[in-house]
């Protein structure tokens, strides 16, 4: 099987909003086996969650994984710290960008790549409030134009 099934857990909706995403990477997470059974579940909120480089180890700071309901002494803490397992040059690349104003380093989604879960993470410029606005009103502007060939097409 060449082509792995691509199944979406979570996703980072706000992070589109508020940030100016430039680059994009695909991590691995290293995760308990009750952790591993609640992702499948659908037990993943990627709110207010951020990524540091401490050590040369890429961490996640505010993933919120829901305890396994039928994980007992099992259970992790759900708002613990999780490593993101990437090779060192690009943990080097994240960390020298993170190093510049202004750059974060944003989880995106959570998802399934075959029986593995996987975090797709993202180096993320803050936008200003007038940038929002902007992007809000082009969105706006899009929509209109959208209803307007609509209109004619009719």
């Amino acid at each position: 099987m060449d082509e792995k099934a691509i199944r979406q857990i979570a996703k980072n909706r706000k992070a589109w909003h508020d940030y100016n995403i430039e680059d994009s990477f695909e991590t691995g997470i290293a995760l308990c086996g009750t952790e591993v059974k609640s992702l499948r579940q659908g037990a993943c909120n990627l709110k207010d969650s951020f990524c540091s480089v401490k050590d040369g180890e890429l961490i996640v700071h505010g993933m919120h994984i829901s305890p396994y309901e039928k994980g007992n002494i099992f259970n992790k803490e759900p708002l613990r710290n999780r490593k993101l397992l990437m090779h060192k040059s690009e943990i080097r690349k994240l960390a020298a960008a993170q190093a510049q104003d202004g750059y974060t380093i944003i989880p995106l989604s959570v998802y399934l790549k075959g029986s593995l879960v996987k975090v797709q993470v993202g180096l993320a410029k803050g936008k200003k409030l007038h940038d929002k606005r902007d992007a809000a009103a082009a969105r706006d502007a899009k929509r209109e134009m959208d209803r307007a060939i609509k209109e004619q097409q009719r």
